[in-house]
């Protein structure tokens, strides 16, 4: 089961407190990238993510500088680990011509059974509340987590539900995910636009790492994927030709 872990602080220049392996707060992309000295099945993972907005918002990945296509949510895309991806929301509700341009870190992957990597994504929402966090000039910080079945919170969910708690101000969220579970995400959302005027920021826009945005998922029974797979007893069968004139022989 997938949890969020959540903190919203001032923008501040205060030094965070550290953990006793990275902090919360270090630079975006620095936590990833030492997971991927771990070697294994992490570099060059694509691993999916669903993104979830609030209804009619849309959302677009930077990709070489620049924004794509705004897509409506919820859109499952593949992410590598250890790459900051920068992504923008539009359309919100209640808050027309504002954006907000939070980042999402992947910093470790799940291990589904082989061909089902699809059924198993990261889900990771931008929600009503962080938005307006964002546009009110704080800071969020999400660290999503992997809850150990041992330590699971006692409350019934469905199958898109997603808890969370605010772990509060000057927490590290990381070190609070990790005491949890096993953080897989970063999700970072400020109220940090880019600059118009000065023309393109490709560092606040970024948008280097390859990506993959896949086509909704419909997940199949298994005497579905059976019969779809299991060939036919007319299989090898020959098939008829058409010839001209619109009849058909074998």
């Amino acid at each position: 089961m997938l949890v969020v872990l959540a903190t919203a602080v001032a923008a501040t220049g205060q030094q965070p407190p550290m953990h006793y392996r990275h902090a919360g707060q270090v630079p975006p992309g620095a936590i990833g990238s030492v997971q991927l000295q771990r070697g294994g099945p992490l570099p060059g993972y694509f691993q999916p993510v669903e993104i979830r907005a609030p209804e009619g918002a849309k959302v677009s990945i930077a990709s070489r500088g620049q924004f794509g296509v705004a897509r409506a949510t919820p859109l499952e895309i593949g992410l590598l680990i250890a790459p900051v991806y920068r992504f923008k929301v539009s359309n919100i509700a209640g808050h027309e011509g504002q954006e907000v341009f939070p980042t999402i870190e992947v910093i470790d992957r799940l291990y589904p059974p082989r061909g089902q990597e699809r059924r198993f994504p990261v889900p990771i929402e931008f929600n009503a509340d962080d938005i307006e966090l964002a546009l009110d000039g704080k800071f969020v910080t999400r660290v999503v987590y992997l809850e150990d079945p041992r330590m699971a919170l006692p409350v019934a969910e469905g199958w898109q539900d997603q808890h969370w708690f605010d772990a509060g101000p000057g927490v590290n969220a990381v070190q609070e995910a990790d005491r949890w579970g096993r953080p897989l995400a970063i999700v970072r959302m400020g109220g940090r636009v880019p600059d118009e005027e000065r023309g393109p920021d490709v560092y606040f826009v970024g948008g280097g790492a390859p990506f993959t945005v896949f086509r909704p998922y419909i997940e199949r029974l298994p005497h579905e994927r059976q019969e779809e797979e299991a060939p036919g007893p007319m299989a090898n069968a020959p098939r008829p030709r058409i010839m001209p004139g619109g009849r058909a022989r074998r």
